[in-house]
């Protein structure tokens, strides 16, 4: 991958992954098998493409611009993208997300999670999309499902998991081996995994929980393979904000069918670029939320992005 000696055509690319952040680009980015020579854009197409190949897929992955994220620029994006990349017909959104822990969901941080359509919601709900009433804020608007193309492929990932570890510590491992200066993407101590009370406020002005009083965490039982993170399925709450506060977290979960986690681009992608949106828990979508566990959530999201392409069938065009 060090060398990029392969340049193929536009057409030669059938899969698009969508990385909001640079620190998801470059986890997806070094997870390639091999990275090809760049290509032109199309005309007034401003984005920049990292091309390569992942699992005998050829791929193209995109990020959004510095400091832009959120449902609009996400949408921007695979927009220009589809211009210059004609060919591409399925897309994975990989990145970081706020979880949802509850009675019914044990999720931790490093966790994974994939959206799946359960009840009326097609994966993902955007839950700042309505108009605030006299009684309350009523949302409006469907998202549509991912293609049926990742739905076709989710069971038997799901079943070879009943038996079998996820592939996601083993190609994190192989990342870090190929690339040690990578070492920032390494998964925290668990130590650094602390779920506070709902109605416990971080410590104002702290940079970390630190100060927080541990006598306000949740008591959770310690998992019997502490380092090797779970795969969680289900709805996604997507909004252009970032969810800090955990009373309103549990309350837009509970209504939306409960989603189990937040994140701000899958809103923009799923009516008009239909996907799959992956994410790797990064915090509790609270007011204790900070950067620590961002690589590591960052590249347990696209380590899954690798292991669910080696399930589907390449194209016959490619």
């Amino acid at each position: 991958m060090e060398i990029k000696t392969k340049r193929l055509s536009h057409d030669a690319y059938t899969v698009a992954l969508l990385t909001p952040l640079e620190v998801e680009l470059s986890a997806m980015r070094y997870m390639l098998d091999e990275e090809h020579q760049p290509l032109p854009s199309a005309r007034g197409d401003p984005n920049n493409y990292v091309l390569g190949r992942l699992c005998q897929h050829n791929v193209v992955i995109a990020s959004l611009p510095a400091g832009y994220q959120g449902t609009i620029s996400a949408a921007v994006v695979a927009r220009d993208l589809a211009r210059t990349f004609p060919s591409v017909t399925l897309r994975l959104l990989v990145g970081i997300g706020g979880g949802v822990p509850s009675d019914t969901t044990d999720i931790r941080l490093g966790d994974v999670v994939v959206s799946v359509p359960s009840g009326t919601q097609g994966g993902v709900v955007q839950y700042d999309l309505g108009k605030q009433t006299t009684t309350g804020f009523q949302r409006k608007g469907f998202l549509c499902p991912p293609p049926n193309e990742w739905l076709a492929i989710l069971p038997q990932m799901q079943s070879d998991h009943r038996v079998r570890s996820n592939m996601v510590s083993s190609h994190i491992g192989d990342m870090l081996r190929r690339f040690p200066a990578l070492s920032e993407y390494k998964r925290p101590s668990p130590e650094m995994d602390i779920l506070f009370k709902s109605d416990y406020d971080h410590c104002v002005d702290q940079p970390t929980c630190q100060a927080c009083d541990r006598q306000m965490a949740v008591s959770r039982q310690k998992r019997s393979a502490p380092d090797r993170p779970f795969i969680h399925y289900g709805i996604i709450a997507s909004g252009d904000r970032v969810m800090k506060n955990a009373k309103e977290r549990d309350m837009i979960s509970k209504s939306s069918e409960g989603a189990i986690c937040f994140e701000m681009e899958a809103a923009g992608l799923m009516n008009d670029f239909r996907c799959i949106v992956i994410r790797g828990i990064s915090d509790y979508a609270d007011s204790h939320k900070n950067d620590i566990w961002h690589p590591y959530a960052a590249a347990a999201a696209a380590a899954l992005a690798k292991e669910l392409l080696s399930y589907l069938e390449v194209s016959s065009s490619m």
